[in-house]
This record gives C-alpha cells, structure tokens and sequence, in this order.
C-alpha cells in the first residue's frame, strides 16, 4: 500500500511538471509572436520550373501577378499591364496627349500589322447601340426601327438616318452612356479627342493612321440604307461620342485625307475606345 501511495505521488509530481511546461511554453510563443517583425501580406512569386515565394515589405504594390489562363495554366504577368488590359484587349498610350486607348478595334483578333489587316478590322456599330449582335459585320438587317434604346435582336436596322425610333443622345455620352460597348473602365472617345489624337500623326491619312500608336486600319463601314458593307481596306471611319441634333460626329480617313465628319447613327462604324 505505502509503494501505491509513493508511485501515485511520483505520477501527480510529472504531471504537474508536465503542465507547468505547457504553461511556459505557451507564454514564450506568446511573447515571441508579440515582438516578432511584423511580416507583409505581399509577396513575390518567382517562376524558375516551379514556385517560390518569398515575403517582402508591406508598400502595397505588387510589381507581378500569377494569373490562371484560359488552357488552366499559370503564368506570371506585369501588374500594371493587367491593370490597363481589359479582357483580350492590350493598351497603347500616345505619348503627345498622354491619352491611353485599347490597341486594336472593338471586335479585332489582334493588332493591325497594316492598313488593311483584316483580322484587325473588328465590328461595325451603329451610333450610340449596345453590343447585342447587330455590330457583327454578316449579321441580318431589318427596316423596322427600335422603340428602346436598348437593343436585344441582334439585327441591323436600315433605312433611316436613325436606327431609334426617338431621338436620344446620352447612350454612349454624358455620364450615364448605359449602352457604353466598350470594356470597364473604358468608353467612346469624343470627337474633341479623336481630333487632338489626329493632330499627332505624322500624315493626314491613312498612312499616318497607322503609323499612330493606335495603328487605325481601313476597316470600312456599312451602309445605313441596307446594311451591305462598303469601302474595306479604302475607308477608316471611328465613332466618337459626340452627337450633333439628330447626327453624330465621326473621324473619316482614307489614302489623301483625315477630317472629322457628321453623318447618320444608323451607319455602321468601327470603334476604338479610350480610357476614363
């Protein structure tokens, strides 16, 4: 009995030990984690095979971003371009006007390489539309004017100066433009910026269209009387935003000349969108 009562002993004895270690333990990671130097949630990830991660000081930038591609894959992309890049589109800036545009035409696959690149030369809008097909260069037509401005049949309407039925002017201007096709964070230019953008080329042309830093093609346009295409790889004609009475203001450039022009929103033009 005196030995049970002597190893009963001996195991409080530990156990209280073990306790009081526990105890310890927990106040130095305590006081440890309290004086430890303060870490940032940045990080830069450097891709060599595989990732590494490092941390760095808190400043709030990152200078690169691992992003998630369409095939599933990683892959490591410039912070600021991911900022300025919407969707599929790049940016370009010009370096007079310090104005940044998207590089290609609403609709291209990809920037122009010349004038009369036809992968460059993207969709066809009707002044002030929201992008519900109808801007697809073999999309149908019809005759019968819309009663909303916003537009849901996909078809381009011929055979008046106005695709809508009611003059209206704020759909791609002013600050509501609820039919804006262009990506977030980007809208119609005005014509008073397409205007200052053409006074930067070294020609008043097509040639010097393309030589911009926007390389405009010669996308040609569609009639508004019946929607059939005309003037590819002769004519550049770009929507602006800015609407005048019932007509609306666009820049028009072919081989010998670039002026800026008032004709009817039911013709289909290309457009090229400028950043807020």
């Amino acid at each position: 009995m005196k030995n049970t009562k002597i190893f009963l002993g001996v195991l409080m004895t530990v156990g209280t030990i073990m306790n009081l270690r526990k105890v310890v333990y927990a106040v130095i990671m305590m006081v440890t984690i309290m004086f430890m130097p303060r870490l940032s949630i940045a990080q830069n990830l450097e891709v060599e095979g595989q990732a590494k991660i490092t941390n760095t000081p808190t400043d709030n930038t990152a200078d690169q971003i691992v992003v998630k591609q369409a095939d599933g894959t990683l892959a490591v992309r410039s912070a600021a371009t991911l900022v300025q890049s919407p969707g599929n589109y790049g940016t370009v800036v010009n370096p007079v006007t310090g104005k940044v545009w998207l590089d290609r035409n609403l609709g291209a696959t990809q920037v122009a390489t010349s004038s009369t690149d036809a992968a460059s030369y993207g969709d066809l809008y009707q002044w002030g539309r929201n992008a519900d097909g109808h801007q697809i260069r073999t999309s149908g037509t019809t005759a019968t004017q819309a009663t909303n401005y916003f537009t849901t049949g996909g078809l381009f309407i011929t055979g008046s100066s106005n695709w809508l039925s009611n003059v209206e002017t704020h759909m791609w201007s002013g600050t509501a433009a609820e039919n804006n096709p262009c990506p977030s964070g980007f809208r119609v230019p005005t014509a008073a910026e397409w205007e200052q953008e053409r006074l930067t080329w070294i020609s008043n042309d097509a040639a010097g269209a393309f030589a911009s830093p926007l390389k405009l093609p010669l996308a040609g346009f569609r009639r508004y009387s019946d929607g059939s295409l005309s003037s590819v790889g002769a004519f550049g004609i770009y929507w602006s935003s800015t609407v005048s009475g019932t007509l609306a203001r666009n820049l028009n450039f072919n081989s010998s000349d670039a002026v800026m022009t008032t004709i009817f929103r039911t013709s289909g033009f290309s457009v090229r969108c400028i950043k807020d």
